[in-house]
């Protein structure tokens, strides 16, 4: 069993990270960290976690832990990760995976110096249905691919953390990155043009950003992310004999489906109860007991590479 740390009592932890480790055969929450002390405590008495520390550092001391997993604010994300890897911590950081690309690389660098795993927490990755969409595409079931999009939005407080610019605040990075994903995943590849737009919250902060990617072998993605507008949360790959339409997005129910649509119909494909958390958790203990990550798994820095050059082009207002 890989026993992982939290540093951090943030909303995912509650959501979706303890019950997927219950779920999963390859890791436990061996400890949680948080800076209120009274609220780690209450939190791991809640959850049945043996240990709770009101530090990060004393967490990180602990010759018992093996990995840590970070959901902690964007600009938490280099110091904690230097910090976990020094301690010798493998790391499973969430998206995205830093602010920009030299700090990503430094995380990375940090990691490899210190023989340990960094993974980015991109969790629609390990859902049964994006392997089986793998491999129609794969199969040719979907002729050739032309077409990624997603839209990906939902109103927010505006008092969040997610709009402060120097925390990395903004739709893109906190959505948008879900679609970049989403697109280089499904396409292997990198994008060679970028075109995106954006309107701003504040200075540095895009409230709703539409992006252009266009991609090797003639394909594009369309993608779009929003903190102002209606809930939408929906991907689809198009290809010239088929499509794949994934409904509820990077967040499906416990119980979902793929749409595969042709000239000939609908197919509704349907998968089992599954948990795309846990499946993540497990991958990511397989990848330490490898030394190196595990298909799918990325360490995230192509990712912000993208990211960062769809932000530059977006407050340009010109081609990146």
């Amino acid at each position: 069993m890989l026993r992982l740390g939290i540093l951090g009592c943030a909303r995912i932890v509650r959501r979706a990270i303890v019950a997927a480790a219950r779920k999963s055969s390859s890791v436990e929450i061996t400890a949680l960290a948080g800076r209120n002390g009274a609220t780690a405590a209450a939190w791991a008495a809640e959850f049945g976690i043996p240990k709770h520390y009101d530090s990060y550092e004393a967490l990180l001391a602990d010759p018992e832990i093996d990995a840590v997993y970070i959901p902690l604010p964007n600009e938490l994300h280099l110091p904690w990760t230097e910090r976990a890897a020094e301690a010798g911590k493998h790391v499973l950081c969430e998206k995205p995976l830093a602010l920009n690309v030299a700090q990503a690389m430094l995380m990375s660098d940090a990691c490899r110096k210190a023989g340990v795993v960094l993974m980015e927490a991109f969790m629609w990755r390990h859902h049964p249905r994006v392997a089986h969409a793998r491999k129609l595409l794969a199969d040719g079931k979907l002729g050739e691919l032309r077409l990624v999009k997603m839209d990906f939005s939902f109103d927010i407080d505006r008092s969040d953390w997610r709009l402060d610019a120097a925390r990395g605040g903004g739709a893109l990075f906190d959505l948008g990155c879900y679609g970049i994903n989403i697109a280089r995943t499904f396409t292997q590849s990198e994008p060679t043009e970028i075109v995106a737009r954006g309107k701003y919250f504040s200075p540095g902060v895009d409230s709703t950003l539409s992006m252009l990617l266009r991609f090797p072998d003639d394909v594009t993605a369309l993608l779009d992310c929003s903190f102002e507008c209606p809930p939408r949360n929906r991907f689809e790959i198009v290809g010239t004999a088929g499509s794949l339409e994934f409904p509820a997005g990077v967040l499906p129910a416990e119980e979902s489906v793929l749409l595969h649509h042709t000239n000939h119909g609908l197919e509704t494909i349907r998968f089992g109860a599954g948990d795309q958390y846990a499946e993540m958790l497990s991958c990511f203990a397989r990848s330490v007991a490898a030394g190196k990550l595990e298909h799918p798994a990325e360490d995230g820095t192509a990712n912000m590479s993208v990211l960062q050059a769809v932000r530059d082009a977006a407050m340009a207002g010109s081609p990146g």
